[in-house]
């Protein structure tokens, strides 16, 4: 189920499926919002006494962030398609007998539901950033 579900990956890129294209298309500005974020806004943090620039450093920072949860929110029906391409192939071309399918569907969505938490940890996280620093009035 696991391969099939990696299979469905390269049939994506093949079709031209959508989502997959903006994911690859998004992710060098996610690996950078990533690594900036947090140094931004405990540099903002640090250079509180100078007042909208260090509000504009944490905003940034937080900015920043929010491509991480861009990017989990677009990785989310990427993820959900291929293990959907993984089932239909491992039942329509009898990969696996009918007392296998519920354990591969299982294994697939117990798999794609990781996603589904980091996209809820990346919103919680966001919305924690917001609520910390969305009321700066020093």
């Amino acid at each position: 189920g696991v391969a099939c579900h990696e299979a469905g990956h390269a049939v994506q890129y093949a079709v031209g499926y959508a989502p997959i294209k903006l994911r690859a298309a998004i992710i060098p500005l996610t690996n950078f919002g990533s690594r900036i974020a947090m140094p931004l806004i405990l540099a903002g943090i640090l250079f509180s006494t100078f007042g909208y620039f260090s509000d504009a450093l944490v905003y940034a920072g937080i900015a920043c962030f929010g491509f991480s949860l861009v990017f989990q929110l677009v990785t989310l029906p990427v993820e959900f398609n291929a293990s959907h391409r993984a089932i239909d192939r491992l039942v329509d071309d009898g990969f696996l007998a009918s007392d296998e399918i519920g354990g591969a569907k299982k294994v697939l969505s117990a798999a794609a539901m990781t996603y589904v938490a980091a996209a809820f940890a990346a919103v919680a996280q966001l919305l924690r950033l917001i609520a910390i620093f969305g009321r700066r009035d020093d």
